[in-house]
């Protein structure tokens, strides 16, 4: 009970400012003849009839802050947006939503790889060593069931429940190498999250999207933010905007994890059917 009562608290603040599972499909604009009036904003978008499928491949170029610990070490972590791309090593993201009328299934999918090496402060007690030299390894997985509050051709509301799988892998090796003294730990975890996503069509073809979800279980707190703009073509829509998301999870046996995560998206969304 402690668990919900902390996850419904965080999504009554999170709820007035918003996060998102990845990059959410944008719903497909429809055109109004010159019988629309004003019972549009009563009924069902038709592009929200039906099943669909939509794929959202994107790339996310986050810098992150905070303690990462392995084992008996731990360190810092701060890695700036203009060092991002020297540090992102590589990754694999993408999102995926199914939807049958009014219920919505998004899920999103992220592995990352990031390195920063941090300079040991004068007066620790660590023999040669110059520097610790950090690997984060990061896993998650989001599936989310939801239905569509509001879903009019130029206004959707969705409310969303789910969960976030969690795998932080931390390396920490003192420099230099040579040394030989390096840790090696991982943390696995679940939370229960619930969210919020808004979609608003702000000009003809461009849609404004923010969304966001807090979770709470295996950590003290997991949130996220996003906000998206989404120019629409033919078929594909193209979406870029900013991602913030953070973890508190608590000191374990093995590795712990207390940073933020915030950077640039950038990505396309498919209908597949």
């Amino acid at each position: 009970m402690h668990v919900f009562k902390k996850l419904s608290t965080a999504f009554a603040l999170l709820i007035i400012s918003l996060l998102a599972i990845g990059l959410p499909p944008i719903a497909r604009a429809q055109t109004q003849g010159p019988t629309a009036s004003s019972t549009v904003a009563n009924n069902a978008d038709p592009a929200d009839q039906g099943f669909r499928v939509d794929i959202a491949p994107y790339l996310w170029f986050p810098a992150i802050n905070g303690t990462v610990g392995a084992r008996d070490y731990q360190s810092s972590v701060h890695v700036s947006a203009s060092d991002v791309l020297s540090n992102f090593n590589f990754g694999l993201m993408g999102a995926a939503e199914l939807r049958y009328n009014r219920i919505i299934m998004p899920m999103d999918f992220m592995w990352v790889r990031l390195e920063d090496n941090k300079g040991i402060p004068l007066g620790e007690n660590l023999g040669l060593s110059e520097s610790i030299h950090t690997k984060l390894n990061e896993d998650l997985f989001t599936p989310k069931v939801g239905y569509r509050l509001v879903s009019t051709p130029k206004f959707k509301m969705d409310a969303l429940i789910g969960i976030r799988y969690w795998h932080f892998g931390t390396t920490l090796t003192l420099q230099p190498s040579e040394l030989g003294n390096s840790r090696y730990a991982a943390i696995n975890w679940v939370d229960a999250v619930q969210g919020a996503r808004f979609q608003a069509m702000i000009a003809p073809k461009l849609w404004l999207t923010i969304a966001g979800d807090a979770g709470a279980g295996g950590a003290k707190l997991d949130y996220q933010v996003v906000g998206l703009l989404g120019y629409q073509l033919k078929r594909v829509t193209l979406q870029g905007g900013w991602r913030y998301l953070v973890a508190h999870k608590a000191p374990g046996e093995n590795a712990y994890v207390d940073a933020a995560m915030t950077g640039v998206v950038l990505g396309a969304v498919i209908p597949i059917k």
